[in-house]
């Protein structure tokens, strides 16, 4: 079976959940095979993760030519490595950088683009993705008909399952160009770490609206008990009660939790496009004609203040 790559997503050799999800994507398409773009020294550590999950490769690109530098020399490297290796697909988890990333790389190798996928599935020999498209009002089924499939797939679009593979490390060699590096980084400051999880990557993520009335006390500490990931409305966010990082919708960042939990949120058409790929939703509001009841799984007609402080309670209770 040919080989399907897998981009590792990772912080400081720390491989993420995504990486995993999409290593039990690829097992359908053909024969997993990670890409690590980080330092040398930390490859080792990242093939034993990796291998659990199926990789029987690992192919390792020192990035001593790479960091420091925007999206264009990692395009390169991935392109390099996938005319050595002439992979089924190439997978890589959704986000601003790697979404530019497989842009550029479709054009290096002009092959088809497809990005933001909930699913892929193989399909007459070729990969098949499901997409939510036009603001969340369609799903759709889509293939690369050109070239590579290079495919962009959703945090939380597949459980990780875990299959032992050898792992089997193998060095790239790249050459960057120099126009690859005429964008360079001259100053990063690291975001800091509230102890929740990356929102568009938790499995669990607990928002707020205008409802809150600019009160996140209670959406915050549902969020703690349950160990999700917090986020707002385009309202919560323009009013300044939380930062445009926190903000789910159209405008905003797209999540695809196992569980969703919209608090004082009324379901404007703009947040919905954010969230409404969620496994599980569940809302809280007062207005029980507000439209985020129509997306629902399970829905509560009440004041989210009094609602979720006796729902984290009977949680903490429960958790002994």
């Amino acid at each position: 079976m040919s080989e399907v790559l897998v981009l590792v997503d990772h912080a400081a050799g720390a491989v993420k959940k995504p990486t995993y999800e999409l290593l039990t994507i690829a097992k359908r398409l053909g024969t997993p095979a990670a890409v690590f773009i980080g330092a040398a020294g930390e490859a080792a550590g990242v093939a034993e993760s990796v291998k659990k999950y199926g990789a029987e490769k690992v192919y390792v690109i020192d990035d001593a030519q790479i960091k420091g530098y925007l999206v264009a020399p990692k395009a390169e490297a991935l392109a390099q490595l996938a005319a050595q290796a002439s992979p089924a697909a190439i997978l890589l988890p959704s986000s601003a950088e790697n979404k530019e990333v497989a842009g550029r790389l479709a054009i290096k190798l002009e092959s088809g683009l497809i990005t933001d996928a909930v699913d892929v599935a193989e399909a007459g020999g070729a990969p098949v993705t499901t997409q939510s498209v036009f603001a969340g009002n369609y799903t759709v089924k889509a293939k690369v008909t050109k070239g590579t499939p290079i495919i962009t797939v959703k945090p939380n679009s597949a459980a990780p399952e875990e299959s032992a593979a050898a792992g089997t490390v193998e060095e790239v060699s790249v050459t960057i160009s120099d126009a690859a590096k005429s964008a360079q980084i001259v100053a990063t400051q690291p975001r800091q770490a509230t102890g929740r999880p990356e929102l568009t990557e938790a499995a669990i993520v607990v928002s707020g609206g205008r409802g809150t009335g600019g009160d996140f006390g209670p959406v915050e500490g549902l969020a703690d008990v349950l160990g999700a990931a917090v986020g707002a409305s385009r309202a919560a966010v323009d009013s300044g009660w939380m930062p445009h990082t926190f903000q789910v919708g159209q405008t905003g960042k797209t999540v695809s939790p196992q569980l969703y939990v919209a608090n004082g949120i009324s379901g404007a058409i703009q947040h919905r496009a954010g969230m409404q790929t969620s496994k599980t939703i569940v809302a809280v509001n007062k207005d029980e004609e507000a439209p985020i009841f129509e997306l629902v799984d399970f829905g509560v007609v009440g004041d989210l203040h009094t609602v979720l402080p006796a729902v984290t309670e009977e949680i903490k209770q429960r958790k002994g």
